[in-house]
């Protein structure tokens, strides 16, 4: 048996204050900054996909005009879908409480499940507004959201929040708000996989096996692989204090939203064709 007390082999939490700069009531803070960057820097990614026209073999079905438009629509999606997402799932009782907590996203408070339902009900909506076929947008914004996650899961570290669970391991973490025990940094486990590793997947799938040209792949190894990082990181990723263990104790929350995701991702690979025009 190990003891996860507070020893001279745990990391002490790095002394990163959660606010970059404060202005009088304004405060910029690492959280928002992470979806800003990771926004940012998806937007531009994908605009250097839909011009390679080498990995599509001829035009993309989507332009880069068309990407500029649906920014603010990926934008409302993530942000919406991603705070309903856990009033809803996590913390319901809660917000019926006090219903003015729900407004307050500084505080932290996303679901990564909440923003993907809301980000696919904005490809959808925008796909039918301008004739665009959905599954090609689809498959472009999956192949960027990763660097979304990987700055999102650097800023719960930084928050000291969604930490791991008790650990002896050489690399375990004193959390400023997790008491005296060394915990797993599940939050930069969770960046190194649902973040860089799924990433370079995706990478190999676009420009290495061009499975861009079979509308819904992309889409699917995505899905898939989330799932099965998020269920996997799920076992040191201490559960939400107000929800607990589920099903007999081990099951989590993350897990049940995760694990119907690994089946669907694997739907979609297995039925993603070339369209017969080509």
């Amino acid at each position: 048996m190990f003891s996860p007390a507070l020893s001279q082999l745990a990391i002490a939490f790095p002394d990163i204050d959660p606010i970059i700069v404060q202005f009088g009531p304004l405060a910029i803070r690492w959280y928002s900054l992470a979806y800003i960057v990771g926004i940012v820097l998806g937007w531009l990614y994908a605009r250097r996909i839909v011009r390679n026209e080498r990995i599509w073999g001829g035009k993309a079905p989507v332009s880069v005009p068309d990407l500029d438009d649906f920014l603010l629509w990926a934008t409302i999606g993530i942000i919406v879908g991603g705070r309903l997402g856990f009033v809803l799932f996590y913390d319901l009782p809660l917000y019926l409480e006090e219903p003015s907590r729900i407004l307050q996203t500084w505080q932290g408070g996303m679901s990564f499940h909440g923003g993907l339902i809301g980000t696919t009900v904005a490809m959808f909506a925008f796909a039918w507004r301008r004739g665009l076929p959905v599954w090609s947008l689809i498959d472009i914004v999956s192949a960027v959201v990763p660097i979304g996650l990987f700055f999102g899961r650097v800023a719960n570290f930084i928050n000291s929040e969604l930490w791991g669970r008790p650990s002896d391991v050489p690399w375990a973490v004193v959390f400023p708000t997790g008491g005296d025990i060394a915990r797993h940094p599940s939050q930069l486990y969770e960046a190194a996989l649902e973040g860089l590793v799924l990433l370079l997947v995706l990478r190999l799938c676009t420009h290495t096996f061009l499975k861009l040209r079979s509308p819904r792949f992309v889409t699917g190894v995505f899905i898939a692989g989330y799932g099965a990082a998020r269920t996997f990181v799920e076992f040191y990723r201490e559960p939400d204090f107000q929800i607990g263990y589920l099903y007999g104790g081990w099951l989590t929350m993350g897990m049940v939203l995760s694990i119907p995701m690994i089946l669907l991702g694997l739907a979609l690979v297995a039925t993603a064709r070339k369209p017969a025009a080509q």
